[in-house]
């Protein structure tokens, strides 16, 4: 298997960067710094499509591998022949690498192995062969009964043979494969009521829908109910036309044993075939559904730490509840908590004057900028009380709804208790919900991903699978922003291409003994982080104190010299990084020529494009140049809503049908996906992710039911 040929021809790349990128993955280099840093060896491919090409390098691996077992396998039964290896090394799926081997697996005893024990195979050899047309089966099946071998009777002799020979075409890989194609082409999927109660799943309770365009939401809601024992769940095929695909393959008219063959073949699909491909095929569409809902997840967690950081300002969480209080915490610009404190709001004790003076004395003296919301039990209440509050603030105050998923996770966690040893749960968590809108992304990595609240089904995917992709998704993201060395906590470190957990707390460690970082080079004293893990690491590091400016951005330090010649080659020194005196550079570049220019420097067009960028914005933050969040100042409830509404919100979710928006009235509205735009598309992450400001307008609300419709196709 030519698996580098293979690769070049599924992701369209030229063979020489496939060459490198699989090199580069089996020397240990990480995907964020392949991507980032070698991109004249894989033509600039980015985070995703090298990942994609990583996982399929290694199914391909895979099965290239289980091929050479089961060459092995047979070899040792001494069954090989030069057309069945042919055939598994042609196999291009695991399925039909499977499919080959069936016959030659160790089985458990089966019906046809009991009958092989008792010398029916000639029978079943004679019967299948279907080359007598003269005389009778009974005649035939005589010197087979046997009182010794526990067959009484012709009956037994021939019920025996036609087991094995169903096992047999059971056993057929063209047989299957062609029987597989049909299941997938005309199946359907049935459901029926299992409880006559009302539930979520009550649209499934008499359901069908075929098994080729069944979308991956449904299946995943079906195999839910199904699990929850609300559903009863099958699949139907035409059974007449796969007998006859069957029969038309083994059963040759016009011999005395095709009534024998024919049963047989009818054994095979009911008993043996159909239950396995009705069972393979559900699992093929749990795991389609499974992934697009993977990668679905992974699509809205990336676009929810993306999220553009409040920066700068002191904010206030606000952690609602009811009985025990809402938990409020202030902290500066930098993430710092200055206080905490307990108001009683909320219904029962509804302390509204007391705590409306507590709120207003800490904006006060704090100066707050924004207030952050957590948007759990009692949010609305909370909101409503904030809005009122700071309309009668010394200084201007917005708030934000922030989702608080995961938050009670992170706040009675080991890391938790750590960095807040002298607060409780939940004034913790009042914390975390304000650094949350401080800086999304650097919060939001002390949380196990799934519980971030932005998948679809999370909790019913493979686990590994699934946590694979998202720290995959973490990864990239913490690397294109790049982190401050001398403030990030060792769980932003951990995501840190090359820096596995135990370097990222002697990072932390190293830090609070020595004090700040100067240099990126100081990083090779840190115990255990050698040159490789260096490499790897150095360049997503930022350190915005330090003497070389260089080390505050993302240039590589293999690159600096190459910067230093670029500086020096249009009269520039390093003392102008950031300055108004390099606006011109992309233009001088230009004039003298990227190509001349970039061997000047020894560096590739794409590092010369990546390096001018950063000389021009040092210390820069990707996400700042996307739309700012949407603060409010005051507060609407379901019932102001009307059809027709223009409204401005927030994605909070997007998933297969649609998109849920948060316009401020405590309860997310729906957009279909056939209100998402006026163009067609597959899926409403072409247009919208997770964190984007949008307009709507109010389709219909149902306030009863908690329903809000909306559309994001401009009001006729």
């Amino acid at each position: 298997m030519n698996i580098q040929q293979i690769l070049t021809t599924e992701f369209k790349l030229k063979p020489d960067h496939v060459k490198n990128i699989i090199e580069l993955v089996d020397a240990g280099n990480t995907i964020p710094f392949i991507a980032r840093y070698r991109k004249e060896m894989t033509g600039s491919c980015d985070d995703q499509v090298l990942r994609e090409l990583h996982e399929r390098m290694e199914y391909l691996r895979g099965l290239e591998k289980r091929q050479a077992e089961i060459i092995a396998s047979i070899e040792e039964q001494g069954k090989m022949t030069e057309e069945l290896k042919a055939a598994i090394l042609e196999a291009k799926t695991l399925a039909r690498l499977e499919d080959i081997y069936r016959p030659f697996k160790p089985k458990r005893r089966t019906r046809g192995m009991i009958a092989r024990e008792k010398g029916l195979e000639p029978l079943a050899k004679i019967l299948f062969s279907q080359n007598l047309r003269e005389g009778d089966l009974w005649t035939l099946a005589q010197p087979y009964i046997s009182e010794e071998k526990e067959v009484a009777s012709a009956e037994d002799a021939l019920a025996g043979a036609r087991d094995i020979i169903a096992e047999d075409i059971s056993d057929d890989a063209a047989a299957r494969e062609s029987l597989r194609q049909l299941f997938r082409s005309t199946g359907k999927i049935v459901c029926q009521a299992a409880k006559t109660e009302e539930s979520v799943y009550q649209m499934y309770y008499d359901y069908e829908e075929p098994a080729a365009k069944i979308p991956s939401h449904r299946i995943l809601a079906i195999n839910r109910g199904e699990k929850d024992g609300f559903l009863k769940v099958g699949l139907t095929v035409d059974e007449a036309l796969c007998l006859d695909r069957l029969c038309r393959q083994f059963v040759r008219e016009g011999s005395i044993t095709s009534g024998s063959v024919k049963l047989a073949a009818e054994d095979a699909y009911k008993r043996l075939i159909a239950p396995s491909l009705e069972r393979e095929l559900r699992s093929d569409l749990t795991d389609r559904a499974s992934e697009q809902a993977i990668k679905n997840f992974g699509v809205n967690l990336k676009a929810l730490l993306m999220q553009p950081p409040v920066k700068g300002k002191v904010t206030l969480g606000f952690d609602p509840a009811y009985r025990t209080g809402c938990k409020l915490a202030v902290v500066d610009g930098t993430g710092k908590a200055l206080e905490t404190t307990v108001i009683y709001p909320t219904p029962p004790q509804n302390k509204i004057a007391e705590a409306k003076d507590k709120l207003l004395d800490l904006i006060r003296r704090h100066q707050v900028d924004v207030i952050a919301i957590g948007n759990g039990t009692a949010s609305k209440e909370s909101e409503i009380f904030v809005a009122q509050v700071i309309k009668e603030a010394p200084r201007p105050v917005a708030y934000m709804m922030v989702n608080e998923a995961g938050a009670s996770v992170y706040s009675a966690s080991k890391l938790a208790s750590q960095e807040f040893p002298e607060y409780d749960v939940s004034l913790r968590s009042a914390v975390s919900i304000a650094r949350r809108l401080q800086d999304p992304l650097a919060e939001l990595v002390k949380i196990d991903p799934k519980s971030v609240g932005v998948g679809q089904y999370q909790h019913d995917m493979p686990e590994k699978r699934l946590d694979e992709t998202l720290t995959g998704v973490v990864e990239d993201c913490v690397n294109q922003v790049g982190v401050d060395l001398n403030t990030a906590s060792a769980s932003l470190l951990t995501y840190i291409a090359g820096l596995s957990g135990a370097v990222a707390k002697n990072i932390v460690a190293f830090r609070d003994e020595k004090g700040v970082f100067h240099s990126r080079k100081e990083l090779l004293k840190i115990p255990k982080l050698g040159p490789k893990a260096f490499e790897q690491c150095a360049g997503f590091l930022r350190i915005p104190e330090a003497s070389n400016v260089l080390d505050n951005t993302a240039v590589h330090p293999e690159s600096y010299d190459a910067a230093e010649k670029l500086l020096k080659l249009f009269d520039h020194t390093v003392l102008d990084i950031g300055s108004a005196a390099l606006l011109q550079l992309p233009e001088k570049i230009r004039q003298q020529g990227e190509e001349k220019v970039a061997a000047a420097c020894g560096v590739g067009i794409p590092t010369l494009r990546d390096m001018v960028g950063e000389l021009l914005r040092p210390g820069r933050d990707l996400r700042d140049d996307l739309p700012a969040p949407l603060l409010r100042t005051d507060v609407m409830s379901m019932e102001d809503l009307k059809p027709g509404m223009e409204m401005q919100g927030t994605v909070r979710n997007v998933i297969d049908f649609g998109v849920f928006v948060d316009i401020g009235v405590h309860q997310d509205g729906l957009v279909h996906i056939s209100e998402v735009c006026n163009r067609y598309i597959k899926h409403p992450s072409e247009v919208v992710k997770v964190g984007d400001p949008v307009t709507v307008w109010v389709l219909s609300v149902d306030v009863p039911k908690k329903r809000i419709s909306l559309t994001m196709k401009r009001k006729p």
